[in-house]
């Protein structure tokens, strides 16, 4: 079976040969083209030469010059005619003159029978002083050699390439399927479910690791979830059981007891009570299933922060006032930002209601709307309260995180999850800081374009 790397080298060993074909071409262009110019121009020489010769001693001295040049040189090296005006041969190596060249001077390329056989031959006529004729040729075939070597080169540039491109090739293949046979055991060991094996990387930094680095992002992000499911199943059994059990129980109790009317109802209330406690968890992971699944990114508008901060604040603060909590806003003009109002708004609540119940008595609680030097928008809630320690902000996000100070006060743990989850799915995050004393609890978001 031909792997992809084999069929990338087999690709780029004919893109080379393709490259190489298309580079000679024009040299073989311009060497036939220089070639023919080089005989051109030797024929003229020559041809220019016996002209001299037959100036100086005329039709008998030219005569003797060809025969002796004739005579002297390697057969087949000159094809030399003199002819007298009517083209009767008076010297050369050629019988008589060719047929199908003209009278009239100029350059010819015509086959012609020379030493008992045929060849093609490139001609030089010139018509002397008198009327007499001089025809001076090469045979083409003395210049095949010259023309074999350049294909012989050629074949051999192509040879080179093909070995050099079967040896990449091979060695690209087991490059290749070295890495991939790793990434296969490490995925083999991920579907028999351990999530903690990562595929493994090299420093080379080339697409293989950038695609197994970003496998393994994806993978610590899924362990991540894998767990958090675990923890959020654990979770959700620990905090609805108490609720459970007391209803059970209540029940039970009634259904034994059978007490007056009025008992019943009370009892029935509080029965009530508890269904709606469960509920709203149920409510609450539902909003964060949604929220955490990106199912909201469909109401975002256009969204006046500073406006929505101001109207939270006036909702809340008959229940601070109630509280004797001194309850502020703060904020310059309209901050605008793209998201879920209704979110936003729930986010925002969340964080006010945290705040009044740990603001104390005669607390103050201020909340401000700020855009900050990175562009994003800052919603802030700042209280005097008993704040949060350094070693549980990281985990307060954390569904149904119940830290010791919020122990003995109502809530499931889910309020900081969904301001987080707020704040992620509109592009920013959740901070806890210092307040000194107390908290500020600080949602960013991204602005609007």
């Amino acid at each position: 079976m031909r792997s992809s790397a084999t069929t990338l080298a087999l690709s780029y060993v004919a893109f080379g040969i393709a490259a190489l074909v298309l580079f000679a071409a024009p040299l073989w262009y311009a060497w036939q083209v220089t070639i023919r110019d080089s005989r051109t121009e030797l024929l003229r020489a020559d041809a220019q030469r016996f002209a001299e010769v037959f100036r100086r001693e005329g039709p008998a001295g030219l005569t003797g010059f060809i025969n002796t040049r004739v005579g002297m040189q390697i057969a087949g090296e000159r094809i030399l005619l003199l002819t007298d005006p009517e083209l009767h041969p008076l010297a050369g190596n050629l019988p008589a003159w060719p047929a199908d060249i003209p009278t009239d001077a100029g350059i010819y390329t015509r086959h012609v029978t020379l030493g008992g056989h045929q060849t093609q031959a490139m001609f030089v006529h010139t018509v002397l002083p008198g009327g007499y004729n001089l025809l001076v040729g090469r045979d083409q075939a003395l210049f095949a050699p010259l023309t074999r070597r350049f294909w012989y080169g050629l074949a051999a540039a192509v040879g080179v390439l093909l070995i050099a491109g079967a040896l990449g090739g091979l060695m690209v293949r087991r490059s290749v399927l070295v890495r991939v046979d790793g990434i296969r055991h490490a995925v083999q060991a991920i579907m028999q479910g351990d999530l903690s094996h990562r595929l493994p990387t090299h420093s080379s930094s080339d697409e293989l690791d950038t695609l197994a680095r970003m496998i393994n992002g994806m993978l610590e992000q899924l362990e991540q979830l894998v767990h958090g499911v675990r923890d959020v199943s654990n979770s959700i059994a620990h905090d609805l059981r108490t609720p459970l059990a007391e209803l059970r129980s209540r029940l039970e109790e009634l259904s034994l007891r059978r007490p007056h009317s009025e008992e019943t109802f009370a009892e029935v209330d509080a029965a009530v009570a508890d269904v709606d406690r469960v509920i709203g968890v149920f409510n609450a992971l539902l909003r964060l299933a949604e929220i955490d699944a990106g199912m909201r990114r469909s109401g975002f508008v256009a969204v006046d922060a500073a406006e929505l901060a101001r109207q939270a604040v006036e909702f809340y603060v008959p229940a601070a006032e109630l509280k004797g909590i001194n309850l502020s806003f703060r904020g310059e003009g309209p901050v605008r930002v793209s998201g879920d109002p209704v979110l936003l708004a729930q986010a925002l609540g969340n964080l006010i209601d945290n705040a009044l119940k740990y603001a104390g008595q005669d607390g103050t609680i201020e909340v401000a709307v700020a855009t900050g030097a990175d562009g994003r928008t800052r919603i802030s809630v700042a209280d005097h309260g008993p704040g949060i320690p350094d070693a549980e902000k990281p985990k307060v996000p954390g569904r149904f995180y119940r830290g010791d100070v919020s122990r003995g006060t109502p809530g499931v743990g889910l309020g900081l999850s969904l301001v987080e989850s707020v704040a992620r799915l509109h592009g920013g995050d959740l901070e806890l800081l210092d307040n000194d004393p107390g908290l500020r609890a600080r949602m960013a978001i991204a602005s609007a374009a």
